[in-house]
């Protein structure tokens, strides 16, 4: 618990996200999303761009490929209690075995406020379905669980009214957006930094809907959250096992000491790398110098 709410914390400066939809009479929302550690800031489009463009992968999917809710640090209470007490407006009284009683809830969805913690769902911000189609399909078991349990980064999972999450379903960006407008702008970036932490790919809607989106909000600076280590075995989807992960591109990667290629790294899952952002951008040569390499 104590991660993400120093999570939390750290999110007062990170972002300057969450405006209205429309490029006029826009007005500030506070920034629910934060950063699991320090990073550079960079034009939520480059992250946009950053992000491969794939077809989605829409058969084998299975909840129970994605081992939640977890208690990570043995404290009694499981991932979905550990944000219902980080996101708490009003802190509930915890008993026993992390019982929750009291507190008051806000849905960033749709503005719903509540006492009763029951009436919330934790959302996956990427839903597990569409993390399965945009490359989870291909992860080892226990890489599956910590996408499903992440409190590495704040905004991977959030509260939010039942009614809201059951509307949005494993929908992505081009087929759902909150009720909320006021939150669209942190929707779309909080969608596109949780893609990237997790090297998921999008499909060619959803990017035009994404990019639709930022630009409509002012193409705002965001701070990228740290990459999630990601393992790849698709030998036994429900099970255990691994090799390594995480990509996109070619391209001579001579300094970097795993691949040779940019090819490689991407069939690894790695990649892309963003100037500024990566240090694994200077292993390899930008021949368009646009910033990005293995995309």
């Amino acid at each position: 618990m104590l991660m993400r709410r120093l999570a939390l914390i750290a999110a007062g400066g990170a972002l300057c996200l969450g405006v209205l939809p429309t490029a006029s009479a826009m007005t500030p929302e506070s920034p629910t999303m934060a950063v699991a550690s320090a990073r550079a800031t960079i034009k939520a489009s480059a992250a946009l761009k950053a992000l491969r463009v794939r077809t989605e992968v829409t058969s084998g999917y299975s909840r129970d490929y994605f081992h939640h809710w977890i208690d990570a640090d043995r404290d009694g209470c499981d991932t979905r209690k550990e944000v219902l007490l980080a996101e708490a407006r009003t802190s509930p009284r915890r008993y026993g075995s992390c019982s929750l009683s009291g507190g008051s809830w806000w849905s960033a969805y749709d503005g719903v406020v509540t006492s009763n913690s029951s009436t919330f769902d934790v959302d996956h911000f990427v839903p597990l379905a569409e993390a399965w189609g945009s490359g989870a399909w291909r992860w080892s078991y226990s890489t599956r669980e910590s996408f499903a349990n992440d409190l590495g980064f704040a905004s991977s999972l959030i509260a939010v009214s039942a009614s809201s999450n059951r509307s949005k379903s494993d929908r992505d960006p081009a087929e759902w957006l909150p009720p909320n407008t006021n939150y669209w702008c942190t929707y779309a970036t909080t969608w596109i930094a949780v893609k990237y932490r997790w090297s998921l790919a999008i499909d060619r809607a959803e990017k035009l809907k994404l990019r639709s989106l930022v630009v409509n909000c002012g193409n705002p600076r965001i701070s990228l959250p740290s990459k999630a280590k990601v393992i790849n075995d698709q030998s036994d989807p429900g099970g255990t096992g691994g090799s390594t992960g995480g990509g996109s591109g070619s391209g001579s990667g001579g300094l970097d000491p795993r691949f040779s290629y940019c090819y490689e790294a991407q069939a690894s899952g790695y990649g892309p790398y963003i100037r500024g952002i990566d240090p694994e951008y200077a292993w390899y040569r930008d021949g368009d110098n646009d910033g990005t390499v293995c995309e």
